[in-house]
């Protein structure tokens, strides 16, 4: 399974390509509410940008907060949204811990499914899907190689 990371936001312009491909190709909206990933300023143009999506936890603490079980929790982590079992309550944003999901005016939860629509639009390649099982396997070769 592939999930969504952003390895090279020093190459990121602020441009919101991502965030709008999201809301306008899965969503069929054109709002900045209904887009899975957000671009944010880390403190002016000078300092860069940084990518607000879902990091996909495992467990996600988003769906165990859900009270109608609308947040299903993927293999290898993050969520799936089951739009018809949502109440629009808003019990999943306060239990993010990277504050990725987004609720719209009227209620609705937007999270980074992992689709990976945005990353071709991204004109400087900030985005990539990447396998769940390469990461973890480099993430913990690196924490081998700190240890040595």
């Amino acid at each position: 399974m592939k999930i969504l990371i952003t390895p090279r936001m020093d190459r990121c312009i602020g441009c919101h390509s991502c965030s709008l491909a999201c809301a306008r190709l899965l969503h069929h909206r054109l709002s900045w509410d209904t887009a899975g990933i957000r671009i944010h300023s880390s403190g002016g143009l000078t300092t860069g940008f940084t990518a607000v999506h879902c990091v996909a936890c495992d467990p996600p603490p988003c769906a165990a907060a859900c009270p109608t079980g609308a947040l299903v929790p993927r293999k290898d982590g993050g969520v799936v949204v089951k739009k018809k079992l949502c109440n629009r309550c808003g019990s999943c944003a306060p239990a993010c811990p990277v504050e990725a999901i987004f609720i719209d005016q009227e209620g609705e939860p937007f999270v980074c499914l992992h689709c990976g629509l945005c990353v071709p639009f991204c004109p400087h390649d900030c985005l990539e899907l990447a396998e769940v099982n390469s990461l973890r396997l480099s993430s913990s070769s690196n924490s081998t190689e700190s240890a040595s």
